[in-house]
């Protein structure tokens, strides 16, 4: 299984609780809904390969002072939430060059950086 690490309480319980989740998208329950199945997607994956070849995830990297770091669509390509990832080592470190098609075979941790509207 895919380990999942938070980079703090506050991502944490987005990610984990129903009630929080809900109360970041205004009540939308199917954000919420969709936020959830994707959270458990990724801890049910074995590697990142198996998150990256989901097509309705949109697995993609960013770029500028987010290099390194890839997004996931929280509902759709259409919505503007977006899962913020990064992909860790054994020691949970961050991989440094992130070649994705290299180690997306191998990566069994990931961050959750953020949940936001990332390109507003």
């Amino acid at each position: 299984m895919l380990q999942i690490e938070y980079s703090n309480e506050k991502v944490k319980s987005l990610c984990t609780s129903v009630k929080v989740a809900n109360k970041l998208f205004g009540g939308n329950a199917a954000y919420t809904k969709s936020l959830m199945a994707r959270i458990n997607a990724i801890q049910n994956a074995d590697t990142l390969r198996d998150i990256i070849v989901q097509k309705s995830f949109r697995f993609h990297n960013l770029h500028g002072d987010m290099e390194g770091l890839f997004a996931i669509d929280v509902k759709t390509k259409a919505d503007p939430w977006r899962i913020i990832l990064q992909p860790l080592d054994e020691n949970k470190m961050p991989y440094n060059p992130c070649n994705i098609d290299e180690i997306s075979g191998i990566v069994r941790i990931v961050e959750v950086m953020e949940v936001s509207k990332h390109y507003e």
